[in-house]
């Protein structure tokens, strides 16, 4: 294995599971050209797995063989590696906390960044370019309350902001409040009025 090919499989071995290597992080090694043509090489052989586009991770070794890793992990990667606000989309947040019964099939994620696809082994995980109002409070409890509200659209809001008012812990009701303002109307009208029903 060539020099630069063990430097590239050691930076991504001393990441945590889902961390990504990008061909940008060594450049200071050879040029971009054999930079790709090494991780093109790892990806073939199976010792890295082509995420998306100039992001590479570590397969994940377990008893019954290797597997990609978790969404979870490759998420949060993406998010401090980039800087982006990544969270579940609205299925997801509303499934999470119990306001539906339906199993998301498919795994979308909105993000503050472009939206991509990944493919993590035989799993394509999207990433969806979100509306600030969307992402604003990010992973909180009122965050995921406004994301599952998105997704359950002006009708089932109502039934669904009064359970969410049953459940959420009141510093993250008092955050859903104060969001008002950036949010749709429909949805700044249901969360008052339920405000104001108590």
């Amino acid at each position: 294995m060539s020099h630069l090919s063990e430097a590239i499989l050691s930076a991504a071995q001393a990441l945590p599971e889902g961390g990504l290597v990008s061909p940008k992080e060594f450049l200071h090694l050879a040029s971009r050209a054999a930079v790709d043509q090494a991780l093109a090489r790892l990806a073939r052989e199976g010792k890295l797995l082509r995420v998306g586009r100039g992001a590479y991770a570590l397969p994940v070794a377990s008893r019954f063989g290797s597997r990609p890793p978790s969404t979870e992990a490759v998420v949060e990667a993406i998010a401090s590696t980039h800087g982006e606000v990544v969270v579940p989309n609205g299925a997801a947040e509303a499934n999470a906390l119990g306001l539906t019964t339906q199993v998301p099939t498919r795994e979308i994620f909105l993000t503050s960044g472009p939206t991509r696809k990944l493919r993590l082994g035989n799993r394509i995980v999207e990433l969806k370019h979100g509306s600030r109002w969307q992402l604003a409070l990010g992973k909180r409890a009122a965050g995921k309350a406004i994301r599952a509200l998105s997704w359950l659209g002006p009708e089932q809001a109502p039934s669904a902001l009064h359970i969410l008012h049953a459940q959420l812990p009141a510093e993250e009701w008092a955050a859903l409040q104060a969001a008002r303002a950036a949010l749709p109307g429909w949805m700044a009208r249901a969360v008052s009025e339920v405000n104001a029903h108590g």
